[in-house]
């Protein structure tokens, strides 16, 4: 993957399937926001310092994430958003560029099986996923399907993102996507070898830190944590860099191709970019679903992939920039 500046790391459209060249070409070719808008934007950002800090796991739980065994790598200096983004600030985004979403264009999108208020109208779902179910008319702006909207969850991540509609947003707002090894040096918030940004404990003593699947996976969600889906952007204690969520509650979108995280060598890996070949995107972070009887991802160094045009329920994003 070519190492593109400012917004990020983008695929030639010569590598893509047809559908998705149109997705690239409409993200790239939005105007930028007014310099007001783009210099409040920037000053949302918070600054994530610089340093060799070790990337990964000791061991994987899921051997085809490859995310073990540790190795340092050193990142420059860089901003990034306190919290991911809202549905308040896609709207705006929407509202002023007309964009349409991957999930607005091809009309359906997944939505979780429990969210739905029938779930049998809706039985299309991948193949041994039957929890995710194909909802025609679902999008960002109504995550579960026709009639449903926004009204009380404004300051919620905003879901059903594609990674072409992320960089579309960064792109808009004169930003980037955070690069993988950025997004794990912001994560750990200056703790070393650590499973969470607070510890190694699940639940800290001073309760509930990230927003996780309570109960029995996939069909009883007990909302302890206090939700059973998403919850507000700023939820829970934000780490030691000033940034909110970032285990649980939604995955995020990061800029790399997903491949071998760097390999570990005598001398750290500096501002590592991923990947050089392949489709599929990394995500961060974990989400509202994980549950370590299935998706055992909401630890600061889990990543997962999926294809840049696939959108869920549960993946959204933030942005970067560079100092």
């Amino acid at each position: 993957m070519p190492d593109a500046k400012p917004c990020c790391s983008v695929p030639s459209s010569a590598d893509l399937p047809e559908a998705d060249r149109v997705f690239l070409e409409q993200a790239e070719a939005l105007p930028p926001a007014p310099p007001g808008i783009r210099a409040e934007l920037r000053s949302n950002l918070v600054s994530v310092p610089g340093g060799i800090f070790e990337m990964g796991a000791r061991k994987s739980r899921f051997p085809d994430d490859r995310d073990s065994p540790r190795r340092k790598v050193r990142v420059s200096g860089f901003l990034l958003s306190p919290t991911t983004v809202t549905n308040a600030e896609f709207g705006r985004f929407v509202a002023a560029t007309g964009y349409r979403t991957v999930a607005e264009q091809e009309g359906w999108t997944y939505v979780f099986h429990s969210l739905l208020e029938d779930p049998a109208r809706h039985p299309d779902h991948p193949p041994g996923l039957s929890w995710w179910r194909k909802v025609d008319g679902a999008s960002w702006a109504a995550p579960t399907g026709p009639g449903s909207g926004l009204d009380g969850i404004e300051d919620h991540p905003v879901v059903h993102i594609a990674w072409y509609d992320a960089l579309a947003y960064a792109h808009w707002g004169g930003l980037r996507l955070p690069r993988e090894a950025e997004w794990e040096r912001a994560a750990r918030g200056g703790q070393a070898r650590m499973k969470f940004p607070w510890g190694n404990a699940l639940i800290p003593p001073e309760g509930f830190a990230m927003n996780t699947w309570q109960g029995r996976f996939p069909d009883e969600n007990t909302g302890d944590d206090g939700y059973v889906a998403t919850a507000p952007v700023t939820a829970y204690r934000p780490n030691g860099y000033g940034l909110f969520n970032m285990c649980g509650n939604v995955w995020e979108w990061v800029a790399d191709r997903f491949g071998p995280l760097p390999e570990p060598g005598r001398l750290p890996a500096r501002d590592p970019t991923g990947a050089e070949t392949g489709l599929a995107r990394v995500q961060r972070g974990g989400s509202y679903l994980c549950h370590e009887s299935y998706c055992d991802r909401y630890h600061v160094h889990s990543r997962t992939r999926n294809d840049p045009d696939s959108t869920t329920g549960n993946c959204g994003f933030r942005v970067a920039a560079d100092l």
